[in-house]
């Protein structure tokens, strides 16, 4: 077995690797013996040199993503487990193999034991982004094992990390197929169909973590007037439409995003004309709505993705709220998210709170949401519960 480097920590800096949180601080180490080269796979001892576990390196905040706590050299068989043991949890899960639905998260980082990697599959298409140097080093590794694991299921393999990897890596990522080619860029969910575009889109093409936010709308929308704010690629609004909705109207600062919205409902819903979509700020366009729908869908952008700027994040949050608790029809049905990892649950809660006692209106929780099973969270790592929502009712 080949030679690893060694990261030392200071004393006293092992206890959350003892609890197998999966992440190494740079605050926490003392030393590295050994040449140390971002996405190296080093291991970590202790101040008594005692081994802890082993991961990737990389230069940052967080400077070890731990992939294993056992002493072993992670190796094409090791990753390919991994991915298998994903791969079958999609299958428990009634996902991979459905023919309802074809979109869902195959790999979800530390959820998956596999930091700084995420796989997303749209029918017979796998979507990978990297966030580490030393996933990204990997990625033969990776392709073949995803090959191996998913046979006949799988006709291609695309790797978007051009804007993933750290800025400063000395790494020169390009967006492309590195396998096959997809012949189809519509995919499935609850039998309904979307275009995916994960050459340009946000994310890997679409945000499969609101699949069972978007049905429980669905659930809503029956003779309602919804509006759909940051709409993207329009998930909500054709839930709505499905759910028997009388008018929907997506909006998104956004002109790409909006026609694709446009053409998301059209696959579905053809010549129907309950739907309208526009190109504006989310701000600007709650401005002047007042009664105007009875079910509103705010689900923003990360509005805060590192500690330093969470305050101003909810802040933002807190006023787009109170403006819709301001606009909507008494009686309506409010759906609102964050989907900021550094938002916590409680202060996203009380950000809500805040917005509504501002607005003066009744307000009642009816659901209290998150993020699908194919976005599963490692108990030892509770940042990864990153989506947070809640239904209310606002008399």
């Amino acid at each position: 077995m080949e030679q690893l480097s060694k990261i030392i920590l200071k004393p006293g800096k092992e206890s959350s690797l003892r609890r197998f949180h999966p992440w190494v601080f740079s605050g926490a180490i003392k030393k590295m013996k050994g040449q140390v080269l971002e996405g190296d796979i080093v291991e970590v001892y202790n101040s008594e040199e005692e081994y802890l576990a082993t991961g990737h390196y990389q230069i940052g905040s967080i400077a070890v993503r731990l992939v294993s706590f056992e002493q072993i050299q992670p190796d094409y068989n090791f990753w390919k487990t991994k991915i298998q043991n994903a791969y079958n949890l999609r299958v428990s899960l009634g996902l991979a193999g459905s023919s309802h639905t074809n979109a869902y998260r195959l790999v979800h980082a530390e959820g998956d034991g596999m930091p700084g990697l995420i796989i997303d599959m749209y029918d017979d298409t796998a979507v990978m982004q990297m966030h580490s140097v030393g996933m990204f080093k990997i990625e033969e590794q990776l392709r073949d094992a995803l090959k191996e694991v998913m046979g006949d299921q799988l006709k291609a393999i695309y790797n978007k990390s051009e804007n993933t990897l750290p800025f400063k890596a000395d790494v020169n990522p390009v967006n492309g197929y590195v396998w096959g080619e997809s012949s189809s860029k519509i995919a499935l969910e609850n039998d309904l169909k979307f275009h995916v575009d994960w050459e340009k889109g946000q994310k890997t093409g679409f945000f499969v973590d609101q699949r069972e936010n978007r049905a429980l709308l669905q659930q809503y929308s029956k003779g309602r007037s919804v509006l759909n704010m940051f709409c993207y690629t329009g998930g909500f609004s054709f839930y709505a439409m499905r759910g028997g909705a009388q008018l929907v109207h997506s909006v998104d600062s956004s002109e790409r995003a909006v026609k694709l919205a446009d053409e998301n409902v059209k696959l579905n819903f053809p010549d129907d004309e309950r739907h309208a979509s526009y190109a504006m700020d989310a701000f600007k366009f709650l401005g002047g709505v007042k009664d105007k729908y009875d079910l509103i869908v705010l689900d923003p952008p990360a509005f805060a993705k590192h500690l330093n700027v969470v305050h101003n994040a909810l802040q933002g949050y807190k006023r787009l709220n109170a403006k819709a608790f301001e606009q909507i029809k008494p009686g309506g049905i409010l759906f609102t998210f964050s989907c900021s990892q550094v938002v916590t649950r409680d202060m996203f809660r009380k950000m809500v709170f805040s917005a509504a006692a501002k607005s003066g209106r009744q307000v009642r929780i009816l659901h209290q949401m998150s993020q699908p099973a194919d976005h599963p969270v490692n108990i030892y790592h509770p940042e990864g519960e990153y989506l947070k929502g809640l239904v209310l009712y606002v008399e």
